[in-house]
């Protein structure tokens, strides 16, 4: 299919991403009717990584692309912004409503690793994926806004991080988030969490250094999300006691994770080329992994699109494009996360596609 406008039926499936959130009171209603509240704890897991993967498959590829003559008015519309801009109430209700539900459900400990890991999934997806979004935007709202998803899982220092460290060294050994080649994932996830939140900060008291004022500087951003993070902290502590504080710790920790997960799928073994001068080559749709999968793409905001938002990183979600030369995934980024825990598989599976990917590519110039 040639390129297009956004159909209606498109701009109303994007409220999918909606269905993330509710995996949480869904489990526990199951969990009540079922009376077995210990193993419904893992349901949202099993959506996530069982029944969408094999949806996925079943529904099949969506490649098709917004006409170019129609991108900016779709990408102008109210309907897209509202949607992640809304992710931000739903996130923080969801939050609360889990936190208080964890206090009060007496998980034994099969419960309450399946509540946490279920928990930390889901807001790496509604609350770091819809930030990924809209820190990139300009204006102070949507990035505002973006800023608080990730206090609310204590990874702030992504908003710094991926915009100004991510997106310069992206495929180059300097980029903590891009996976080498034959790198296992338990390898790179600790690596990349650890990496990351230092250089956020370094690249913030680099920024104030330049403007003449101290790194423990009112305006050092990292310091001010911080701080909404402690209020955060404090407010579960103050609410729930000491387990509400270890559910927000924890939640936040494995929502972390799950991102730099996605982060090792993103740009696995994909590399910029080194000119004769020593620089690297610009970053372009040829350096991230694409997947073209219909429904994972409508329930992350077309992430999997990822080799365009690479190569245009302000591109609004609704239009990010297509790119059929860009290497390809063999799923949706649900079925990669699993394969990506059991590097043997990961390495049988992927591997060969770098391989094929580095073979079949033209040299390109410094």
């Amino acid at each position: 299919m040639g390129p297009t406008a956004v159909p209606q039926s498109k701009r109303l499936a994007f409220l999918l991403v909606f269905v993330v959130p509710a995996l949480m009171p869904a489990a526990a209603w199951l969990g009540l009717a079922s009376g077995r509240a210990d193993l419904l704890a893992w349901f949202p897991l099993f959506f996530l990584f069982v029944l969408l993967p094999a949806a996925d498959y079943a529904l099949g590829h969506d490649p098709v692309n917004v006409a170019p003559g129609q991108e900016r008015a779709v990408s102008d519309s109210a309907w897209f912004r509202g949607l992640t801009l809304a992710c931000l109430p739903v996130q923080l209700a969801v939050l609360a409503w889990s936190a208080y539900w964890f206090s009060q459900a007496g998980f034994g400990p099969l419960g309450v690793a399946g509540w946490l890991l279920s928990q930390g999934v889901v807001g790496g997806i509604l609350a770091i994926n819809t930030a990924h979004e809209l820190i990139h935007k300009d204006g102070r709202l949507e990035p505002l806004v973006g800023g608080l998803l990730l206090a609310s899982v204590g990874y702030h220092g992504f908003k710094i991080e991926h915009l100004r460290g991510h997106h310069v060294h992206v495929s180059t050994p300097e980029d903590a988030s891009s996976a080498r080649f034959g790198q296992s994932l338990w390898h790179f996830l600790p690596r990349a969490m650890w990496r990351n939140t230092l250089n956020a900060w370094r690249l913030e008291a680099r920024r104030l250094q330049g403007l003449g004022l101290p790194k423990l500087h009112w305006r050092n951003e990292m310091m001010a999300w911080t701080g909404v993070w402690l209020l955060f902290a404090g407010l579960f502590l103050a609410w729930l006691g000491p387990v509400g504080l270890a559910f927000f710790l924890v939640q936040g920790l494995l929502a972390a994770g799950s991102l730099e997960i996605i982060n090792y799928i993103e740009h696995y073994g994909l590399e910029r080329q080194r000119g004769p001068d020593g620089r690297y080559e610009r970053t372009t749709h040829l350096h991230s992994w694409n997947s073209d999968y219909a429904l994972s793409n409508l329930l992350l905001f077309q992430l999997q699109r990822h080799s365009d938002h690479h190569a245009f990183p302000k591109r609004r979600y609704a239009i990010l494009r297509h790119q059929p030369d860009s290497p390809q995934l063999p799923g949706g980024y649900a079925a990669m996360f699993v394969l990506a825990l059991v590097p043997p598989l990961w390495k049988r599976v992927v591997d060969p596609r770098v391989l094929a990917f580095r073979a079949n590519r033209a040299p390109t110039g410094g």
